[in-house]
C-alpha cells in the first residue's frame, strides 16, 4: 500500500512540475512580446528629381498632301492616252486627248460669225459718223460683234479643255478607260497623287490643346513597321469638336525616300512637355482614399501617411505634385497592411528614368 501511495504522489507532482513550467513559458513569450511593436520590412526608394518627358499617344492616318481624280470636262471619246499606270507625271504634262472634231468645226463657223460682225460694226461706224445711221442702229451691231466674239471665245475654252493636263506633279494610278472609251464629266480616268509629303491627320483631347502649337514636332510609326518617322505639324483646327471634345490637327512629313503609302494607319507620338526636375513614384506606392491619394514616407523609423496629388502617369510610374520633396524615402512596396507610425525597416531600391507615353 505505502508503494502504491508513493507513486500517486510521484505523479501529482510531476504533473504539477509541468504546470507550472508551461505557465512560466507562456509568461515567458508573454512578456517578450510586449517588449515592442513587431517591425515590417518593406521597399522604399530615396526620391531624386529625373527628367520626366510627358507623351500622349494617338491614333492617325497618313493623306497625300495632294490628290485628284482626273475627269474630262467635256464629254467625247478619247482619242490619245498619253500616261503609263503608276508612273510620274510632271505638271502640266498632256495626260489624256478628248476627239475634239465637232468643237473645230463649230469654233470656225463662230469664228466666220465673229469676222463678219466685225465687218459690220466697222461700216456701221463709218455711217454713223456721217450720220447716215441712227445711234440705235450702230449700238446694235456693235452688240452683234461682242456676241459672236464671246461666241467664239467660249468655243476656244471648251476645245482647249479636251486636252486633260496634270494639274500638278505626282504619281498617276490605274486607269479606268481605254482608247475610244466615251468619257463625260462623271468619269473618273485615273487618280493622281503627289506622295513626296505626306500629311497625318489626328486629333487631340482638349485637355492638351493649351500644350501644343503649330511647329511641334513629333513621331510616328506605322502598322508595318517598327522604325520611327518624324512629322512637323503645320495646322490646327481653331475649335474643338463638341461631340467628341477633341482638337484635329495636322502634320506634315517629308516622304520621297521612306516609302510611305497614303491611308495607312500612323502611331503618333506627341510632346507635351518636358519637366526638369519630376517627383516620380511607382504606381504601388499609392494608396487610393476618399479624397485622392495617399503616400507613407519613412521617417525616424517609422512610416508616415502623406496625402498627394498626382499629374501624368504611366502604367508604372506617377508624377506627384504636392507634399514631396527630393531626399524624402518614400515606401513602395509592401505598404497596404501599414498604419500610420507602423515601425518599418526598408529596403533601398531605385528607380529608372522614365518617358510617359499616354
Amino acid at each position: 500500500m505505502k508503494v502504491k501511495h508513493i507513486v500517486y504522489i510521484l505523479l501529482v507532482v510531476g504533473i504539477g512540475a509541468l504546470i507550472t513550467y508551461r505557465i512560466m513559458s507562456n509568461a515567458e513569450i508573454g512578456k517578450n512580446m510586449d517588449t515592442g511593436p513587431q517591425v515590417t520590412t518593406v521597399s522604399g526608394m530615396i526620391l531624386e528629381p529625373q527628367i520626366f518627358k510627358d507623351n500622349i499617344s494617338i491614333s492617325g492616318t497618313l493623306e497625300a498632301d495632294e490628290q485628284i481624280e482626273i475627269r474630262s470636262e467635256v464629254s467625247g471619246v478619247v482619242e490619245s492616252i498619253n500616261f503609263k499606270e503608276g508612273s510620274k507625271v510632271v505638271k502640266g504634262q498632256v495626260l489624256l486627248k478628248v476627239n475634239d472634231i465637232e468643237l473645230q468645226a463649230q469654233l470656225s463657223k463662230a469664228q466666220t460669225a465673229k469676222k463678219l460682225a466685225s465687218e459690220n460694226e466697222r461700216r456701221a461706224k463709218l455711217l454713223l459718223e456721217k450720220q447716215a445711221i441712227s445711234q440705235e442702229e450702230y449700238d446694235i451691231a456693235s452688240a452683234d460683234y461682242q456676241s459672236a466674239t464671246s461666241e467664239a471665245d467660249l468655243i476656244a475654252a471648251q476645245l482647249s479643255k479636251t486636252t486633260i493636263r496634270a494639274p500638278f506633279s505626282g504619281t498617276i494610278g490605274l486607269r479606268s478607260i481605254s482608247m475610244g472609251t466615251y468619257v463625260t464629266p462623271s468619269t473618273v480616268i485615273a487618280k493622281l497623287v503627289n506622295t513626296d509629303d505626306l500629311k497625318i491627320t489626328f486629333s487631340v483631347p482638349e485637355k492638351y490643346a493649351s500644350q501644343i502649337s503649330v511647329g511641334t514636332i513629333l513621331t510616328f510609326t506605322t502598322s508595318d513597321s517598327e522604325e520611327e518617322y518624324k512629322a512637323t505639324i503645320y495646322a490646327i483646327d481653331p475649335e474643338v469638336d463638341i461631340n467628341t471634345r477633341t482638337l484635329r490637327m495636322r502634320a506634315i512629313t517629308d516622304n520621297r525616300k521612306n516609302g510611305l503609302y497614303p491611308g495607312a494607319y500612323a502611331n503618333v507620338s506627341l510632346p507635351l512637355e518636358t519637366i526638369d526636375d519630376a517627383l516620380l513614384v511607382p504606381s504601388e506606392a499609392l494608396i487610393p482614399v476618399q479624397n485622392g491619394k495617399r503616400i507613407f514616407v519613412y521617417q525616424n523609423g517609422k512610416a508616415k501617411e502623406v496625402d498627394v496629388q498626382i499629374g501624368s502617369r504611366t502604367g508604372k510610374v506617377v508624377r506627384v505634385l504636392t507634399n514631396l520633396k527630393p531626399g524624402d524615402t518614400i515606401l513602395t512596396y509592401g505598404v497596404m497592411a501599414l498604419k500610420d507610425g507602423s515601425p518599418v525597416k526598408v529596403k533601398l531600391e531605385e528607380l529608372e528614368p522614365q518617358t510617359n507615353v499616354q
